[in-house]
């Protein structure tokens, strides 16, 4: 086995460890404690719950990160799967706090996690003083376990008491980074398209301006060439099926195709190795307004919608897009 073959075979296992992590660790971990409560070592899920019971709310409190598990060198094999970069447009101040906007969400946003949950990319050499937060589902976070592995990756829930304490009780230079398009984007996304979810998510502008936080558009170029996906026709059973599973669950179970571990040439859970190019855009600067109206909501709206548009167009050519090619917002 060549030395370059056997990089690949890390960069391949460290992927899948990752996707296999999301899909089945929290759920594997609930299981388990359910059942060794019916053996003789029932008293690790009873010491284990005692403590989770103390300390329920804390990924609503800033977390529990770890720059040691951020730096971990399986998320070097993980980049260079990819591989994965981060482009920075401009300095951001560390006597700001910021809502970075991250578009498209894909099948399972691989750039987000590996430019904001990890070191991989530098992101602290690059933004000096910034402390990123990527926002996930809030629920992932009552998986015993899971959540504390998360956490450590500085992620957090993306709900408003956990997103509203990190912008005003944690000081500054605190980033939160929300995936704008969410389950319905992810229902959406395939290789070619540019396409975000985004003309009537407001909510996102209206926390950054109750907290006077600075708006960041991030557009990650590549994010959707990962995958395959089955799209269901609207109206079919099928599509109904995943809907009603992100409007009670918070998810869209996505039918996707990837490739093999030991073959690109066969299905598997393993992304395509197509290169993901994450950009950080200049701010939209935000005045803090406690009780924002409407048309203050629609005012930061609109400039967030443009500068993301001005974003995409400046970098789309140097990503390998046509210049005629447009980002279509819906």
């Amino acid at each position: 086995m060549t030395e370059t073959t056997f990089k690949q075979h890390l960069e391949a296992i460290s992927v899948l460890q990752w996707v296999l992590t999301f899909l089945i660790m929290g759920f594997s971990f609930a299981l388990l404690f359910i059942y060794l409560m019916f053996t003789s070592l029932w008293i690790i899920p009873v010491v284990y719950g005692t403590w989770l019971f103390f300390d329920w709310n804390t990924p609503e409190q800033g977390g529990r990160r770890f720059d040691w598990v951020r730096r971990w060198t399986v998320w070097k094999h993980h980049r260079d799967y990819f591989p994965i970069k981060m482009v920075k447009t401009v300095d951001l101040s560390p006597e700001r706090n910021y809502v970075f906007g991250y578009h498209p969400h894909g099948i399972i946003c691989a750039g987000a996690f590996s430019c904001f949950s990890t070191e991989a990319t530098d992101f602290t050499t690059y933004f000096p003083g910034i402390r990123p937060c990527l926002a996930t589902l809030a629920g992932l976070f009552r998986l015993p376990v899971y959540r504390d592995y998360i956490m450590s990756a500085g992620m957090c829930p993306v709900s408003k008491p956990s997103l509203q304490y990190l912008l005003s009780r944690n000081g500054t230079g605190n980033a939160v980074v929300i995936v704008v398009g969410g389950a319905a984007e992810s229902l959406n996304c395939s290789p070619g398209q540019h396409q975000v979810t985004l003309k009537n998510r407001k909510g996102f502008v209206r926390l950054a301006l109750e907290n006077g936080a600075d708006l960041v558009p991030v557009y990650a170029f590549g994010e959707n060439e990962i995958f395959q996906q089955v799209i269901f026709e609207e109206g079919t059973w099928k599509r109904s099926l995943q809907l009603k599973f992100q409007k009670y669950i918070g998810f869209a179970p996505c039918l996707f195709k990837g490739e093999g571990l030991l073959s690109n040439k066969i299905w598997g859970l393993l992304p395509y190795r197509k290169s993901i190019t994450t950009v950080v855009g200049r701010p939209v600067s935000v005045t803090r307004i406690t009780k924002p109206s409407e048309e203050e909501v629609n005012k930061y709206h609109i400039l967030y919608m443009e500068a993301l548009k001005k974003l995409f167009n400046e970098h789309k050519v140097s990503c390998g897009l046509p210049e005629s090619h447009e980002l279509a917002i819906v």
